[in-house]
C-alpha cells in the first residue's frame, strides 16, 4: 500500500499540477468560457489512461493461455514502465520549474485556434502523465502479488494529490515542490528497481534471460514471505527471499546508477553557485 501511495501522490500531484495551471491561465486571461473545453480534453486522457490500464490486465490475463507468454509479456511491460517512470523523474527534476511558462506558451497558442485546439492540449498535457502512471501503476500491482492493498494504497495517493492540488491552487498551503519532487522521486527510483527486480524475474521465468536457479541468496528461513517483515519488503522493495544473482545484480546496478545521477542532477554547477552568491552579497572564498 505504501509504495503505491507514494506512485498515486507523485503521479496524481504532477497530473493535477498541469490541470491547475491550464485552468490559472484561463482564469487569468480572462477566458473562462474555454474551461469547459478544458474539461474535456482532461476526461478524454483519463479515459485513455483507464483504458490503457485495461487492455494490459486483459491481455495479460485473457489473451495470452501459457505461463510462459504471461512471464515474458508482464516482465517485458514491467521493464518498459521502469524506462518510463526513470525518464519521467528527470524530465520533471529538469523541466518542473519552466513548465508554467511551456503551458502557458501552448494554450495561448491554441486559445487563438479554437476550441478544439485546447481541448487537444489539455488532453495531450494529461495523457503523458496518465498513460505512464497506468503503465507503473499496472507493474507495481503485478509485483505485489494478489492483494487489494495496491489499488487501496495508489486510491489514497490519487485523493492526497487531488487535496494538495487544490490547496496550492487556493493558495491555502504552501509547499516546496522542488523538495517534494526530489524526495518523492528517490521514492520511484527505490520502487522502479524492485519493479526493474520483478521484471528480469518473469523474464527468467518465461525462458528470455537465463539464471533462473542460480541464486544470490536465500533468507526464506530468516524472512518468511508470509511475514509481516516479509510482507513489509516485498510491499516496498519487492524484495524476494529467493533473489537470483540476476535479480540482485539488475536491481542494485540500476538503483545505485540512477539514484547517483538524480542526486546530482539536483546540484547546481559550481558556476551558478557562485553568482547566485555574488549576486546575493555574499562573498565566496
Amino acid at each position: 500500500m505504501l509504495a503505491n501511495y507514494l506512485i498515486g501522490l507523485r503521479e496524481g500531484l504532477e497530473a493535477a499540477l498541469v490541470v491547475s495551471i491550464l485552468i490559472a491561465y484561463l482564469v487569468k486571461v480572462g477566458r473562462r468560457d474555454r474551461l469547459p473545453v478544458v474539461g474535456i480534453g482532461v476526461a478524454a486522457a483519463l479515459a485513455v489512461s483507464v483504458a490503457f490500464g485495461a487492455v494490459l490486465t486483459y491481455t495479460a490475463t485473457t489473451l495470452l493461455s501459457t505461463f510462459t507468454s504471461q512471464e515474458i509479456f508482464g516482465g517485458t511491460m514491467s521493464a518498459v514502465a521502469v524506462c518510463f517512470v526513470t525518464w519521467m523523474i528527470f524530465w520533471m527534476r529538469r523541466t518542473a520549474r519552466g513548465m508554467r511558462a511551456e503551458l502557458d506558451g501552448r494554450l495561448s497558442a491554441a486559445l487563438e485556434l479554437g476550441g478544439l485546439a485546447v481541448a487537444v492540449t489539455a488532453f495531450f498535457a494529461v495523457a503523458r502523465e496518465g498513460l505512464e502512471t497506468a503503465l507503473f501503476f499496472w507493474s507495481a500491482v503485478q509485483a505485489a502479488g494478489s492483494t487489494t492493498a495496491p489499488v487501496s494504497g495508489f486510491v489514497l495517493g490519487l485523493g492526497t494529490a487531488l487535496l494538495l492540488a487544490w490547496l496550492l491552487y487556493r493558495r491555502s498551503v504552501r509547499l516546496n515542490l522542488a523538495t517534494f519532487f526530489t524526495w518523492t522521486g528517490a521514492g520511484l527510483i527505490v520502487i522502479a528497481a524492485g519493479v526493474l527486480g520483478y521484471a528480469v524475474h518473469d523474464l527468467q521465468e518465461g525462458g528470455v534471460i537465463g539464471g533462473l536457479n542460480t541464486l544470490a541468496f536465500d533468507v526464506s528461513n530468516q524472512i518468511p514471505p508470509g511475514s509481516w517483515y516479509g510482507t513489509l519488503l516485498k510491499g516496498i522493495l519487492n524484495f524476494s527471499p529467493q533473489t537470483t544473482l540476476v535479480q540482485a545484480v539488475a536491481w542494485l546496478t540500476y538503483l545505485v546508477t540512477v539514484m547517483t545521477l538524480f542526486l546530482l542532477a539536483g546540484k547546481p554547477a559550481p558556476a551558478k553557485a557562485a553568482a547566485v552568491h555574488a549576486d546575493s552579497g555574499v562573498s565566496v572564498g
